[in-house]
């Protein structure tokens, strides 16, 4: 009996060294540095994630034109994708965030030059201002292996395992026009979602995170009546809802996410202080794969609120509160590998990565996309003491 212990320890010990193995900085020759305290890329388990990608080389300079940026952009994620051994071929999802929504019709040009065949699953989003005042970034996640993959009819690209879905707008498909009635563009974008999901062969239970990106004319609790209504109360996905500057096409809502292709491996994550939601879980596995909600430094319960006023102890808070989600999935921060961090002011870049840094690994951080969402808010407390959101941060983990 004791013998079988042992050995039953020793296949244990064996199985977490092999899953500790497949997790890899991928840090290229040439590639852009790094202008914060993340990776620029993470292999981790079955996918490659690549941080948000600007418009600056390894010298940190940045050609004149946009053309030229996207281009410069572009081949910065590029390198990470090969410098783990792949190609783009193997690029299944990506975020593209525009400081100019006129640009968009150059970078999509310039997008379809770069993946000619099977374009990943996107979205596009306009945003205030980004690091180092890049206009552009994109970053990505590529599949290991090519068995599996399939671009899906409506905008979608599944794997082995997973479904990434193309940002579904809140327009009429039948006349490409935004409708008066906000309620009918929620639902306009969540029938765009569902039909991706159906000729998957899914539906809105096997979604595991979900983006909400809308501007400041979608009135958030029209948002999130009509998104609950699609989901389980308290099974619903993990959620990042983010307001921008801007949307494609003159879009008020675009949503955009991951579904699980077998519902056996997803599974809601919900730390025993928090009730359930009707709109959120903190996490949601997908597999091995854990995606939770952005957190801000919200302070749940009868007296709810920010109070925390300045930015570093705002990212101490929304750390401390990742962490709930992390650890009731027997995780913490070490098993990381992809954050994205919206920030009130890119002014507070510096400030943010000081505390931020605190929380990962020195020598392989998550990789991570930064952004300034939309203008900065007024920063004065109201009649109760709550303080404005000053930032937000969502994480992918791996087991």
């Amino acid at each position: 009996m004791h013998a079988s212990r042992s050995l039953l320890m020793w296949i244990m010990i064996a199985a977490l060294t092999m899953s500790a193995a497949e997790r890899k900085v991928i840090v290229p020759a040439g590639s852009a540095k790094p202008v914060g305290p993340y990776s620029p890329g993470i292999m981790a388990g079955d996918y490659l994630y690549v941080s948000g990608q600007g418009a600056r080389d390894a010298q940190g300079q940045m050609p004149a034109t946009f053309e030229e940026q996207a281009r410069l952009c572009l081949q910065n994620v590029k390198l990470i994708v090969e410098g783990a051994g792949l190609t783009l071929r193997h690029v299944v999802y990506s975020q593209v965030y525009l400081a100019d929504m006129n640009n968009y019709g150059t970078m999509d040009r310039l997008w379809t030059e770069y993946f000619p065949e099977a374009q990943p699953a996107r979205a596009v989003l306009g945003v205030q201002r980004m690091p180092t005042d890049t206009p552009i970034e994109i970053n990505a996640v590529a599949v290991r292996e090519l068995a599996g993959r399939k671009n899906v009819e409506g905008g979608g690209v599944l794997t082995h395992d997973r479904l990434y879905l193309t940002g579904a707008f809140g327009v009429d498909q039948a006349t490409g026009r935004v409708p008066d009635d906000p309620a009918a563009q929620v639902q306009a974008a969540l029938d765009g979602m569902k039909r991706v999901l159906t000729a998957a062969g899914l539906d809105f239970r096997h979604v595991v995170f979900v983006n909400p990106y809308l501007t400041a004319e979608m009135p958030m609790g029209v948002m999130n009546r009509i998104y609950a209504s699609h989901f389980e109360f308290g099974n619903t996905p993990a959620r990042a809802t983010i307001e921008v500057a801007s949307l494609p096409h003159g879009a008020r809502i675009e949503f955009t996410g991951v579904a699980v292709r077998d519902l056996s491996q997803r599974r809601a994550v919900r730390p025993k202080n928090m009730a359930p939601s009707p709109t959120a879980s903190p996490c949601v596995f997908a597999g091995d794969t854990l995606f939770c909600s952005a957190k801000s430094a919200f302070i749940p319960g009868p007296n709810s609120g920010i109070f925390a006023e300045d930015v570093e102890h705002q990212v101490r808070m929304s750390m401390r509160n990742l962490l709930d989600g992390l650890e009731e999935a027997g995780m913490d921060f070490s098993h990381s590998v992809a954050t994205n961090v919206y920030v009130d002011d890119m002014n507070e870049f510096a400030k943010m990565n000081r505390i931020y840094a605190l929380f990962f690994p020195k020598d392989a951080p998550p990789t991570r996309t930064t952004v300034q969402p939309k203008a900065s808010v007024e920063r004065r407390r109201d009649a109760d003491g709550r303080a404005p959101k000053l930032e937000e941060i969502s994480v992918v983990a791996v087991q």
